[in-house]
């Protein structure tokens, strides 16, 4: 069994700047990818941003590719997501997964979920 636990959202302005953080335990955490989704209200959850837990090689949405970064920490069991220049349009709740099978750019591919932060982006 995984745990997640996400931290680090807030209410940012326009053209802002958060850093999420994820912290994953668990008796057996080797995960392949990790990845950050995002939902906002009424709509499906969406693919951000993911990265292979070995050699660190990452992958983005075109919709943050250049303004959001994912990183982690092997040692710490910890995924970040940094984001700048938000926009309105980031406004969702975020969730950080850990990937069982199949394609990183899908929510279905994941097996464990934290809670969500929420991430408001005023104009």
């Amino acid at each position: 069994q995984v745990q997640l636990v996400e931290s680090g959202g807030g209410l940012v302005q326009a053209g802002g700047s958060l850093r999420l953080s994820c912290a994953a335990s668990g008796r057996t955490f080797s995960p392949s990818f990790m990845g950050w989704f995002r939902q906002a209200p009424g709509k499906e959850r969406e693919f951000a941003a993911a990265i292979r837990w070995t050699d660190g090689s990452t992958y983005y949405a075109d919709a943050v590719k250049g303004r959001f970064t994912i990183s982690r920490d092997n040692a710490k069991n910890m995924v970040y997501l940094q984001m700048n220049s938000l926009k309105p349009e980031d406004t969702a709740v975020y969730f950080c997964g850990v990937r069982s099978s199949g394609s990183v750019y899908s929510s279905s591919s994941y097996a464990y979920w934290g809670q969500g932060t929420q991430v408001t982006v005023s104009s």
